[in-house]
């Protein structure tokens, strides 16, 4: 079973683990962690706001995570959407767990939309993006305030 909480640094070797191995490993994406500050201070960085971030777990072990980083103007970017190989698919369903948590917690704090970047890469994560409500944007598109990675190259948002 599968069960979304909000992240503790208890959490955060499993998290780093994660994100790393498929960035770097699974998918040979060259970025490490000193690319990715906001993984040094997870809460300081995305509990500002109407931010947060969650780790889905099963059997108390780490196999997923997402982030909300507020970008202001009622809108957010989705960030640190990650799930571990072997409990991705609708089987388990991490993925929607992770993605309804999101959802929720943005309906609560009246975010009106939801903006993320993610590389061309990760081709089952745009239809996963894509069955879920998120259109394609051009970078264009973007709010000013949305920070993009430099290995981004697809864009996507999400009106609640």
């Amino acid at each position: 079973m599968v069960e979304v909480i909000p992240y503790s640094d208890s959490h955060r070797a499993s998290v780093l683990n994660i994100i790393l191995s498929i960035q770097r490993e699974e998918f040979e994406i060259p970025v490490s962690l000193a690319d990715q500050p906001d993984l040094l201070d997870i809460a300081g960085f995305y509990r500002k706001g109407n931010g947060n971030f969650w780790v889905a777990l099963v059997d108390a072990q780490v196999v997923g995570t997402i982030s909300l980083l507020d970008i202001g103007n009622d809108q957010g970017a989705l960030r640190k959407m990650f799930v571990a190989a072997p409990f991705r698919g609708s089987t388990h369903g991490v993925a929607l767990h992770l993605l309804e948590t999101l959802l929720n917690w943005c309906r609560l704090k009246d975010t009106r939309e939801i903006y993320l970047g993610t590389t061309s890469k990760f081709l089952a994560a745009h239809r996963f993006y894509e069955k879920n409500g998120f259109t394609e944007i051009e970078q264009t598109h973007l709010p000013a305030a949305f920070p993009i990675m430099a290995v981004d190259t697809k864009f996507y948002q999400r009106r609640l």
